[in-house]
């Protein structure tokens, strides 16, 4: 029978205050434990994300299991250099005292995963919280079952519940999870819910890291070889059939290259998922998550073209469970599909005549999670990214910029506040804690009272100011 989530949060509560911080060593282990677990059950993985999101092994392997060893090793690799103490300048008020940063493990950490990369973005987090010497209770998507069920067979194999915990469940779990007191917060998924979550959290004062998402736009130069830039849109759009946090979610293009983008953008998605016979490759596309979440997506459609938007071109191969790749012209800005992150294979086509309407177009929206800008002109590019505001940015490219662990991933304002990934993820789920060490030597005594007689002590004092 299970436990109640309160008796498994006090246990992992307990369980810290008596055993304290693991150290380095303990964290390694832990971290090379999870990668066994992981590796013995890859193919089950494998179908699951299959069953759950029609990925095709490639696929799984690159985005989600692969990309998890690689943040392991990363880990491991750079864990010991992580927890050590950082040294800190000596100021006038403290000139022989020594100082440090150190890094605490803020305690019990609640891990809330989408269903789009369900094993990436349930282990990565975790690898985090690990490395930094946490507790963690987790709770993965429902809509992903089967990868969710693999998932709590990994982590009932890997650690006894006082360290990890993973609880299976709907929406009702995740909201007796939030009325606990967790010391940290990590929620993926749509800024509605992350402000339900932000909100939850300020009961408690808990710190909470929110990766949500938003409408990553991709501002096209006029100096852009289309047919390069077509092409990675293509596939950063077709990845996991567009319910990517980061995908391409519209374009800003001058009008004059509307015409050939279209054609190139055209070309890349056949080649990448249609036979020459023009049949649809399932096993080179996902499908859409559920019926509702496919459904929506006509939605945006019909409600865009109801309001004088056009379909200018769309792939074969609808069916239950699978959305065709779609652009879309003279689309008002009102309609939903330009007010919403779209979450699907659809491509709306914004044409500028000046960059600076283009610039205006992106700053008078939501902070975006990323912003893809396509350019030669190191002028041009300089320009766009001092003067739009996004979580990453990524030049002449799309999504790739979320592989490299060195660099800091998440979102800002509307679109998420924190950072994940490598020593950023260390970072968010440890407390930076200040310590100095006063010396026998220290000035502290010229400050105590009396002050009537501080006179030339403050005139010197201002002199060094």
């Amino acid at each position: 029978m299970q436990q109640p989530l309160e008796t498994i949060f006090q246990n992992q509560k307990a369980n810290y205050k008596a055993v304290g911080a693991p150290s380095a060593d303990i964290r390694i282990q832990q971290l090379k434990r999870l990668k066994d677990c992981i590796q013995k059950y890859e193919l089950l993985i494998f179908q699951a994300l299959a069953d759950d999101l029609g990925k095709s092994k490639f696929e799984a392997a690159v985005t989600e299991v692969y990309f998890i060893y690689s943040e392991i090793d990363f880990a491991i690799k750079h864990l010991r250099q992580w927890v050590l103490p950082k040294r800190a300048k000596s100021t006038l008020s403290s000139l022989f005292a020594k100082h440090r940063i150190t890094y605490q493990p803020k305690g019990i950490c609640l891990i809330i995963a989408p269903w789009n990369y369900p094993f990436q973005l349930t282990m990565g987090p975790l690898i985090s919280a690990l490395s930094a010497g946490n507790r963690v209770m987790i709770k993965p998507s429902e809509y992903s079952i089967h990868t969710s069920n693999i998932i709590l067979k990994i982590l009932t194999t890997a650690f006894d519940p006082s360290s990890v915990y993973c609880a299976l469940g709907n929406q009702d779990i995740s909201t007796a999870l939030l009325e606990l007191p967790f010391d940290h917060i990590f929620f993926t998924g749509s800024t509605q819910v992350g402000q339900i979550v932000m909100r939850a959290a300020a009961k408690h004062l808990s710190s909470v890291t929110l990766e949500l998402g938003g409408k990553s736009p991709v501002l096209i130069g006029q100096d852009t070889d289309l047919q390069k830039a077509a092409e990675k849109i293509a596939w950063g759009k077709l990845l996991n059939a567009g319910q990517t946090c980061i995908a391409p979610d519209y374009i800003l293009i001058q009008k004059d290259q509307e015409a050939q983008f279209i054609h190139y953008f055209q070309t890349a998605v056949a080649h990448f998922i249609y036979s020459p016979s023009g049949a649809m490759n399932r096993d080179s596309y996902a499908k859409i998550i559920t019926p509702k979440h496919l459904s929506r997506l006509h939605q945006l459609i019909d409600d865009a073209c109801t309001q004088g938007a056009r379909i200018a071109w769309k792939g074969a191969g609808d069916s239950a469970d699978t959305f065709a790749p779609t652009l879309l012209q003279n689309v008002p800005p009102e309609s939903r599909i330009m007010q919403e992150e779209i979450f699907g294979p659809i491509l709306p086509i914004i044409t500028y005549d000046t960059l600076e309407e283009a610039i205006k177009f992106i700053q008078d929206r939501p902070k975006p999670l990323a912003l893809y800008l396509f350019s030669n002109s190191i002028k041009m590019t300089d320009h766009v990214l001092k003067n739009v505001s996004s979580g990453g940015a990524c030049v002449n490219d799309v999504i790739l910029h979320v592989s490299n662990p060195h660099l800091p991933f998440g979102g800002v304002n509307q679109s998420g506040t924190g950072s994940s990934h490598g020593y950023f993820g260390f970072k968010t789920f440890s407390h930076e804690r200040a310590v100095m060490y006063q010396s026998n030597f220290a000035f502290s005594k010229l400050i105590y009272p009396p002050y009537s007689d501080k006179s030339s002590l403050l005139k010197w004092l201002k002199r060094l100011m």
